[in-house]
């Protein structure tokens, strides 16, 4: 006897339920993403998120649109400034922005609005964290040479200009402790000790954040700081 015909309801059923199955999955997956801003890249930036698989592509976008830079600073709750324009030229500086309640010292220069960001985020996820480990200690202040100049890399005559002379780089020399204790980028690099340990940590966590990161390890003329900016020219150089 011949096997009966499949019922053709239970066919037309069995196609729709399969036809289904990834419209479910794909609710499933946008409520995951809704519930997950850090991995959305279709949900605003707000700093006070953990950071996810989308952060780094939202914040390559902020760095050709300063009002969009300074909408997340805002909606982060991050107190800051917006300076007028100043400079011409190849030192033209129409993105000057300064945090107001950031560990820098001896002051808390201007620099473009990803900068900004990106010192904030490197603070709260690295810097402060590792300190707390490695040394024991919060950060009470956080050294620096400086972030604008109005010059070429290196100060030569001629070539590439840097880019700090848009403010678009920051130059950190050092952290002192809340305990007191000062850890310098000349002084500790070398070595095994926890001082050389906490450096080499918040470098590589800057990397996170910046485009281009340079250390002592990059080459004498940073003997004694770390170069941090946000030209995606050199997007990746960590070092």
């Amino acid at each position: 006897m011949p096997p009966a015909a499949p019922n053709p309801h239970f066919r037309a059923a069995r196609r729709a339920l399969f036809a289904l199955v990834p419209l479910l999955l794909a609710i499933a997956g946008w409520q995951w993403l809704q519930n997950h801003p850090q991995h959305n890249p279709w949900a605003p930036l707000d700093l006070r998120d953990p950071p996810g698989w989308a952060t780094r592509t939202k914040l390559a976008r902020l760095k050709e649109d300063v009002g969009a830079c300074r909408a997340v600073l805002a909606r982060s709750d991050i107190v800051f400034t917006a300076l007028d324009a100043a400079g011409e030229g190849e030192c033209a500086r129409p993105d000057r922005t300064r945090l107001g309640d950031y560990p820098l010292s001896p002051d808390t220069p201007p620099v473009t609005c990803p900068v900004a960001i990106a010192l904030e985020l490197w603070r709260r996820d690295s810097v402060a964290p590792a300190a707390r480990r490695i040394l024991g200690s919060d950060i009470a202040r956080i050294e620096h040479l400086g972030a604008f100049s109005c010059r070429r890399m290196y100060g030569a005559s001629e070539g590439r200009w840097s880019e700090h002379a848009t403010g678009n780089a920051i130059d950190i020399a050092g952290f002192v402790l809340e305990d007191g204790r000062r850890i310098s980028v000349l002084g500790d690099w070398d070595g095994e000790g926890t001082e050389a340990r906490f450096l080499r940590e918040v470098r590589d966590g800057a990397c996170k954040s910046f485009a281009t990161v340079l250390s002592p390890d990059y080459n004498a003329a940073h003997a004694d700081h770390f170069h941090l900016d946000q030209d995606g020219r050199w997007s990746g150089v960590c070092r």
